[in-house]
């Protein structure tokens, strides 16, 4: 397993004569501590990745020394060239039919009431990985009784065979990110379509499963797209929606258009609430697997 990485293979010429200076409040811990070095070495010796090593997530330290990590499946490398993330992409090499049972056995070994798990793109398998997630999510359940499996899945490119597959194996919130506005998609996700994110959204509500999604700001959007993506997914029956501030990982990838103030991730929190959503988490180190006592709270009273 990688456990750190400063660049990326990602290729996406961009400008950045003219840099946005990070605020002050933007700065994270890193780790290091005894549990940092536990859940470490849990996920070393079953050979597992993280979304939290390969997206340069910078609430890693924070999370890790509470032993809680999102797991990343389907390998490493994805298939498709977003603009923001430095998850590598490239053509993965093939599924490996035993990692279901390491990541059971390694979310076991973290002692934890609650894991997300995501997974690179995999547009290059017939199912988009869907058989593995099933798998994934029927091991962790039957290692751990009773725990609550929260999945962010990719678009399956567009194939509800896939959707219903991951919905099978009964995953307790099915989350998928639009990560960004309509207007910025053939910039950010260029291999993705907004309506089609949606569409995954919207096929979980109408099956009864609790809903999720999230996006980033500050990468040139403007306050009312960011409440028409909310108005969006509400429509559909969303009810978690997620919104964090975009850290550029490289030169080589978009930059920052601007560093959202917290006041301004408050005023979308509380339109989101104002609309309808049962939880809203915004603040500008939020990430889509970011643990939140609110989500908890909601979970557990259904």
């Amino acid at each position: 397993m990688k456990t750190e990485r400063s660049t990326s293979n990602t290729q996406h010429p961009t400008s950045n004569a003219n840099p946005v200076s990070k605020p002050a409040w933007l700065r994270v811990r890193l780790g290091g501590g005894d549990g940092y070095l536990r859940l470490q070495k849990i996920l070393r010796d079953r050979k597992l990745h993280t979304v939290c090593d390969e997206a340069l997530c910078p609430n890693k330290g924070r999370c890790w020394e509470h032993g809680r990590a999102t797991v990343m499946i389907l390998g490493d490398v994805c298939t498709r060239h977003c603009s923001f993330c430095n998850v590598t992409p490239g053509k993965p090499p093939p599924c490996d039919v035993e990692e279901p049972r390491r990541v059971a056995d390694a979310v076991k070994a973290m002692g934890l009431k609650d894991i997300v798990i995501t997974s690179v793109t995999r547009d290059d398998l017939k199912d988009g990985g869907a058989a593995i997630w099933a798998e994934t999510i029927r091991c962790v359940r039957e290692a751990v009784p009773g725990i609550t499996v929260e999945v962010l899945v990719p678009d399956f490119g567009g194939s509800t065979e896939a959707w219903d597959r991951v919905l099978e194996a009964k995953p307790a919130i099915l989350g998928h990110n639009l990560e960004t506005v309509p207007s910025l998609y053939k910039k950010v996700r260029p291999q993705a379509d907004y309506r089609r994110s949606l569409a995954v959204l919207s096929h979980a509500h109408r099956r009864r499963f609790v809903t999720k999604t999230g996006i980033m700001v500050g990468l040139g959007e403007a306050p009312e797209e960011v409440r028409a993506v909310m108005r969006d997914a509400l429509k559909l029956g969303v009810d978690i929606f997620y919104v964090g501030q975009y850290l550029q990982p490289s030169k080589k990838h978009v930059p920052v258009s601007r560093y959202v103030d917290p006041a301004e991730f408050d005023g979308f929190r509380e339109a989101g609430l104002r609309l309808g959503f049962k939880v809203v988490v915004s603040a500008p180190l939020v990430r889509s697997s970011y643990h939140s006592e609110e989500q908890a709270t909601y979970i557990r009273s259904l």
